[in-house]
């Protein structure tokens, strides 16, 4: 049985890959030519080149396969250019799913994300059923997976598309090659460069919990039906002093509103859009995002799927731990 899974050169789609491997299935990785391949290291599976932006190399991907893990996106918080992410989140996403239901396709997976819940202005726990806008959305990237979990759903209820959507909260662990803004944040608090915060909270989950749910939505989600794949949900501060008592180092004392770092962020976007740069440590819409709490319930998927998470604090364990072996806290 073949079961194709795309990013799976990235941080999430590499555990569902490993996942999808484990349960004695050939899996088969969709990759970009010229794409950084050292999450496929120690994996058999086969690899078909294909791109999101280009439609027409979806066909040949999906052929044969008996199901599709969608995991793929663009995933930053800044982009110099935001019809590139369109391209990739939405377009890419309805062309997939297309071309999969087109090809006889009998489940897919789609990995959409909590971003495209609304949140609770008292910082509570949201669960799938709180229902947003896109006026809700908060950034590009946020607004991006918004109208493409719509075309999901578009497709299951118009072509019948025998698609189940996964929203992960925020994924941290092995194999974060980027790493992703979670993962950054990891990194410089575990390097001790990190000596204020503002005031916000996360839902962190293990990225293997992550792909276990992945596996769980597969064998038994509803057609047409989310699942919140979370974990605990903690202040950044209680994060900070987690890493900090893992590393041995002293956590952040200042607590810095986030509006007094906005004229940082736009200067350090202007001159990343100047110079053509990563992605920048400060951004507007991430410092936008950091001023709400963002906690999340996965009591749907526990229910439903029998969806588990281990500890937060295990969870940054490994993370520390793979950085560390990969040179990142050096």
């Amino acid at each position: 049985m073949t079961i194709l899974v795309t990013g799976a050169t990235g941080f999430v789609g590499s555990a569902v890959l490993r996942r999808v491997a484990a349960a004695g299935l050939r899996p088969r990785a969709l990759v970009r030519r010229g794409a950084d391949r050292r999450n496929l290291a120690g994996v058999d599976c086969d690899i078909v080149e294909g791109d999101l932006a280009r439609p027409e190399t979806l066909v040949a991907a999906v052929a044969g396969c008996e199901a599709v893990f969608h995991v793929a996106a663009d995933y930053r918080i800044w982009v110099p250019d935001p019809a590139t992410m369109d391209r990739i989140n939405i377009g890419g996403t309805a062309a997939l799913v297309a071309a999969a239901t087109e090809a006889g396709v009998k489940r897919i997976v789609y990995t959409s994300s909590v971003a495209t819940l609304k949140l609770s202005p008292d910082g509570l726990a949201v669960d799938e059923d709180s229902v947003a806008a896109i006026g809700d959305m908060t950034g590009l990237y946020k607004r991006s997976k918004f109208l493409a979990e719509a075309e999901v759903l578009r497709l299951v209820a118009e072509r019948r598309a025998p698609a189940v959507i996964v929203q992960p909260s925020a994924p941290i662990g092995p194999r974060d090659i980027r790493p992703t803004p979670t993962g950054r944040t990891i990194v410089m608090a575990a390097r001790g460069k990190m000596p204020a915060y503002v005031e916000t909270g996360l839902n962190v989950v293990h990225v293997d919990d992550v792909a276990e749910g992945h596996w769980l939505a597969y064998q038994k989600g509803e057609v047409g039906r989310r699942y919140i794949l979370g974990g605990d949900n903690l202040m950044l501060r209680d994060i900070l002093a987690i890493i900090a008592a893992q590393t041995g180092r002293r956590g952040p004392l200042v607590r810095l509103p986030a509006d007094l770092l906005l004229p940082a962020a736009w200067v350090a976007e202007r001159a990343a859009q100047l110079l053509g740069g990563r992605e920048p440590m400060l951004t507007v819409d991430g410092l936008r995002m950091s001023k709400k709490i963002m906690f999340f319930s996965s009591a749907r998927a526990e229910r439903e799927l029998g969806y588990t998470h281990r500890a937060a604090e295990l969870a940054i364990a490994d993370a520390i731990a793979w950085f560390r072996s990969n040179g990142y806290l050096a």
